[in-house]
């Protein structure tokens, strides 16, 4: 993985993610081992769009593993106010750093930004394409509650259509296989066609689509939230029509397995009321924190440096 990009997760092998899983859970337990793995490194965040869990959680696991962070938050504080193209930034700032978080509202901008960089470009997310380290996240939060991230039930509810932390999830999934997937969303925020296509692609995976979350929530061992996102849509009137399409609270929840766990990418507005925050079932802040040390096992795996103690995979094991 060494001086790679990963502008989404078929970057990387199946064998590869599971590596980093365990390299987050060997982090976990061992954080003042980790704490001077990149001394000396330098992460760049260029983050065009807002965002604050995402940004901070990258420029954290890059202090937590000893090495220094620059960058920016919103495309006004950038040289693209003067005319500067994403290529002539990133061939820029590969001076200066040994690798970069980008986040971007258009589609296939980190694509972009990976071919002109000379050091490794980390997808923080473009438009409503892929968000890969979110789903690094996710993987994480199921595989520390079920010890798997297969052959399970997961139930994804709200904004299908534009949802980009859904698509990644589903399309990586889809890679590992076994899993059944219940797409419960308004007709208007379905499910892309295109990664629909993906799920038939998979001869062990398969989907419902629904409506109605409470005929469902029982048959779940998860449910991945996630909110409608007013940046979005084109029409204010649309947003405000579906905002409140689907809300998880306590009566929901009581018709839900013991063990399901309710994961959401974050931030909520309130499709998850916080009455819901104290049941055990609610992992979304379990996913916060996992968040943080899949971007340490990346960034520090991407870059080439070790994480003192532990050991890896065989290298048959992690071949893509």
């Amino acid at each position: 993985m060494v001086g790679r990009s990963v502008i989404t997760l078929d970057d990387l092998s199946i064998p590869q993610i599971t590596d980093l899983i365990r390299k987050a859970t060997y982090i976990d337990s061992h954080r003042k081992d980790v704490a001077h793995t990149c001394d000396g490194r330098v992460l760049a965040t260029l983050f065009y769009e807002p965002s604050t869990r995402t940004r901070l959680s990258f420029e954290t696991a890059m202090l937590r593993l000893g090495g220094k962070v620059i960058g920016f938050a919103g495309a006004q504080l950038a040289s693209v106010t003067k005319g500067e193209s994403i290529a002539d930034t990133l061939k820029t700032v590969s001076n200066y750093v040994d690798v970069v978080a980008i986040r971007h509202p258009k589609e296939g901008a980190a694509l972009v930004a990976s071919r002109a960089a000379s050091v490794p470009v980390v997808n923080a997310g473009d438009g409503g394409h892929m968000h890969p380290t979110q789903t690094l996240a996710d993987l994480a939060t199921l595989q520390s509650r079920f010890g798997r991230v297969t052959d399970l039930t997961i139930g994804l509810c709200g904004d299908l259509t534009f949802g980009r932390t859904v698509h990644s999830l589903i399309e990586t999934l889809c890679r590992f296989g076994n899993v059944r997937f219940v797409l419960i969303s308004p007709d208007e925020l379905r499910t892309p066609q295109y990664v629909l296509d993906r799920i038939d692609a998979t001869p062990s995976c398969s989907y419902v689509e629904v409506r109605d979350l409470v005929s469902v929530i029982g048959d779940l061992d998860a449910l991945y939230m996630t909110r409608v996102q007013k940046e979005r849509f084109f029409n204010e009137d649309d947003y405000l029509r579906l905002r409140d399409t689907y809300i998880l609270d306590e009566s929901k929840l009581a018709l839900a397995r013991p063990e399901m766990a309710v994961l959401h990418p974050l931030p909520r507005v309130n499709e998850i009321a916080v009455e819901v925050d104290d049941d055990p079932r609610a992992a979304y802040f379990e996913q916060v924190k996992n968040g943080m040390l899949m971007r340490m096992a990346l960034m520090s795996s991407v870059i080439g440096d070790d994480l003192p103690g532990y050991v890896p995979l065989e290298p048959k094991e992690v071949q893509a």
